[in-house]
């Protein structure tokens, strides 16, 4: 869902016309309801429009109710490469005959079409993996790079497993997005950590990164309980 929307802020900035350079830079992803496997409408409107500032909303409505709202930030591109630093070490290429099988663990179509190639054994709470999938985003119509890459990141909370999912549920209710560049290519690279506090939430936090290196941040808040 979050690589749609990514592609509905982007024909909806084409479809307005006219120069416009801005960029993504920031997504925060509140969860309203359980968005059912049926046909569902995509809504953007701009809440704070500016000429190198911008802020736009995305509604996602299922069977007649909001089910998933997007506040995106995106800001206008200025060279500041003299200035560049502080990002995190490349995560290195995985080797190609390691794989996980996500699907061993978690059920579904989505889980079923994501390759996941670990970069270090399992460890509860912590995983460090590239991800990618052949399935196009939307069928037979070209997205961007950014829209696949966005629609990879909720994989996070399903790599670095905490505690058995027999046992205990830990969806996540958000997902807030920060990148400090657009992320280019097919694939995502999650540095992540899994914590559980002693209240029933948590936090599942990634490090993210493309082939080329460290792109920006994503965290999760979760609600953690056990299953009946």
């Amino acid at each position: 869902m979050n690589g749609l929307v990514v592609d509905a802020v982007e024909r909806f900035v084409r479809a307005r016309g006219g120069p416009d350079q801005k960029v993504i830079a920031r997504m925060s992803i509140d969860i309203l309801g359980v968005l059912p496997m049926d046909e569902f409408e995509l809504r953007v409107e701009s809440i704070r429009p500016g000429r190198t500032i911008e802020l736009l909303e995305v509604t996602v409505t299922a069977a007649g109710r909001p089910a998933v709202r997007t506040r995106v930030w995106r800001l206008q591109p200025y060279d500041t490469a003299a200035v560049a630093g502080g990002e995190a070490a490349p995560l290195p290429p995985a080797q190609a005959e390691e794989t996980f099988a996500l699907s061993d663990v978690w059920p579904g179509g989505y889980v079923a079409s994501v390759d996941v190639r670990p970069l270090q054994p399992p460890e509860p709470g912590r995983a460090k993996a590239w991800v990618t999938t052949d399935v196009s985003l939307l069928d037979g119509q070209p997205t961007s790079d950014l829209a696949r890459y966005v629609g990879l990141l909720d994989t996070m909370n399903g790599i670095a497993i905490r505690e058995p999912i027999d046992r205990w549920m830990f969806p996540n209710v958000e997902m807030s997005v920060h990148f400090h560049r657009v992320p280019v290519g097919r694939d995502v690279g999650f540095d992540t950590t899994v914590v559980f506090g002693p209240s029933g939430w948590g936090t599942t936090s990634s490090v993210l990164h493309d082939r080329e290196g460290h792109v920006g941040s994503a965290i999760q808040q979760l609600t953690v309980r056990p299953r009946a």
